[in-house]
């Protein structure tokens, strides 16, 4: 039924210029306001997320956004430097950066956590 229907995904966020700054600024994606507050992501691929504010946001606790790199240290380093902190999960096996070492266990992509302003759970991975 939907095989050919565009679809796209959105998310809410507690402070939506906080978000456009970090997703913006920080994170270096196109940004674009649209009605009712709500903001356009424009990911490559012309693939585009909503981010629409809600005063009751709570964050997501899964990964809302995955970003697939080609060098995972040189992204988590530039993001660190961008004052992004890491998220670090018991059992995950996580070096000092963050950063899950999949590829070398042979058990999936290298991949890292971090969060927007709002809380939900972002991650780089490298190697899907």
């Amino acid at each position: 039924m939907f095989e050919n229907t565009k679809a796209f995904s959105g998310f809410s966020v507690d402070d939506i210029g906080a978000a456009k700054a970090f997703y913006g600024d920080t994170l270096g994606i196109r940004v674009t306001e649209e009605d009712m507050d709500i903001l356009a992501l424009h990911l490559a691929g012309d693939k585009d997320v909503l981010v629409y504010p809600k005063p009751n946001h709570v964050p997501a606790t899964f990964t809302i956004l995955n970003f697939e790199v080609d060098d995972i240290d040189k992204y988590v380093d530039e993001l660190a430097a961008r004052g992004v902190k890491f998220e670090h999960y018991e059992g995950m096996n996580q070096d000092d950066k963050g950063v899950a070492r999949g590829i070398a266990a042979g058990m999936g992509p290298d991949i890292a956590w971090f969060t927007d302003p709002a809380g939900n759970i972002l991650s780089v991975l490298q190697g899907a």
